[in-house]
């Protein structure tokens, strides 16, 4: 079992991330290791904690998912995850530190978009 507490400080900065969205919330619907972030109950982020090195699974437009495989080896294809909706971004340090946080947002509003209005108008995105 994985002692949430022993996590480096680089996951945890990175789980305040995902949860700094309005809305979000961190669950382990599947074991104790894979962290599932979600708004309004529809997953929008996973990340295996004991993946080395850390990753996350985010789900991406199916035409920008394959042009981000093409420029960047840290991109692949959504690992245990649908291959055309989501992408695993390894964070090797290989990719700039605005275009994690750009592929976290995209994420997040591409869930939040497929919600009704009123939903929408809850977490502030239209």
């Amino acid at each position: 079992m994985t002692d949430r507490a022993k996590l480096s400080l680089k996951y945890a900065d990175f789980e305040a991330r995902l949860l700094s969205f309005k809305g979000s919330s961190l669950s382990f619907p599947f074991d104790e290791k894979t962290a599932v972030f979600k708004v309004a109950n529809k997953m929008f982020a996973l990340v295996g904690l004991e993946w080395n090195p850390l990753a996350v699974n985010l789900k991406c437009d199916p035409d920008d998912a394959q042009i981000l495989r093409s420029q960047f080896e840290a991109i692949t294809a959504g690992y245990h995850m649908n291959k055309d909706h989501w992408n695993t971004v390894t964070l090797d340090g290989s990719l700039e530190p605005g275009l994690v946080n750009k592929l976290i947002e995209d994420s997040y509003l591409l869930v939040v978009r497929s919600m009704s209005k009123r939903e929408q108008k809850r977490l502030g995105v239209s």
